[in-house]
C-alpha cells in the first residue's frame, strides 16, 4: 500500500477547518469530543512502550492513552488516533466481541507499516501546522542549535523538542550552523 502523505496532510487541515483552529496549541481533547471519541488515560502497566490505541466496538470509539508518558508525548499519541480513526478502518480483532483496533507502540515509528506513517504525518500535521509555524516563523528557517527558540516553539505547541525538530526539518525549515 503506498503511502498517501498528502491525503494525511489535507485531512488534518480540513479538521483544523472544520474547528475554526488557527493557532496553537491544538484542542485536542475538544476535536476528539467533538467527533464523538471516549479518551481514556490510563497507564499501561509493564507496557511503557504502548503509547496508545484505538477500539472501534458497537458504534462507538474510544482512545486509549498511556498516562505514565510525559503530556507532550500524550498529546502526540492522541493526534496520531485520531489519524487513525479517520484515516483506516483499524484491524479485526475478536475477544470476546468483533471490533477494530489500532496501537501506538515505539514501533509505530518505524517507516515500515504504511497506516503509521500516515497516522504520524496526521499528527504531525494536526498538532504543528505548517502554516502556524511558517507564520511563527516569519518564513524564516531556524538554527538546530537553538535551544531558546526550539523551547519556545515547544511549549507553544505543547509538543516533544524532538516531535518539533523533526517537524522543522521535515519543512525545511531547519538548518545546522557551522561551527
Amino acid at each position: 500500500m503506498p503511502i498517501r502523505k498528502k491525503f494525511a496532510k489535507d485531512q488534518a487541515r480540513i479538521l483544523l477547518q472544520r474547528f475554526n483552529v488557527k493557532k496553537p496549541p491544538i484542542p485536542l481533547e475538544e476535536i476528539a469530543k467533538e467527533l464523538g471519541l471516549l479518551v481514556c488515560l490510563k497507564p499501561y502497566a509493564g507496557k511503557d512502550d504502548l503509547s496508545g490505541c484505538i477500539v472501534r466496538t458497537d458504534g462507538k470509539t474510544i482512545i486509549g492513552i498511556n498516562s505514565s508518558h510525559h503530556p507532550n508525548r500524550q498529546r502526540f499519541t492522541l493526534a496520531h488516533e485520531i489519524g487513525h480513526y479517520l484515516l483506516h478502518a483499524g484491524e479485526r480483532v475478536i475477544v470476546d466481541h468483533d471490533f477494530r483496533v489500532n496501537l501506538r507502540s515505539k514501533t509505530s515509528n518505524n517507516a515500515f507499516n504504511p497506516e503509521e506513517i500516515e497516522a504520524n504525518i496526521f499528527a504531525a500535521e494536526l498538532l504543528m501546522p505548517a502554516e502556524c509555524l511558517l507564520k511563527d516563523l516569519s518564513n524564516k528557517d531556524i538554527d538546530a542549535e537553538n535551544d531558546e527558540a526550539i523551547r519556545e516553539l515547544r511549549e507553544r505547541y505543547h509538543v516533544s523538542g524532538q516531535a518539533l525538530v523533526y517537524r522543522l526539518a521535515n519543512l525545511g525549515l531547519l538548518h545546522t550552523s557551522a561551527k
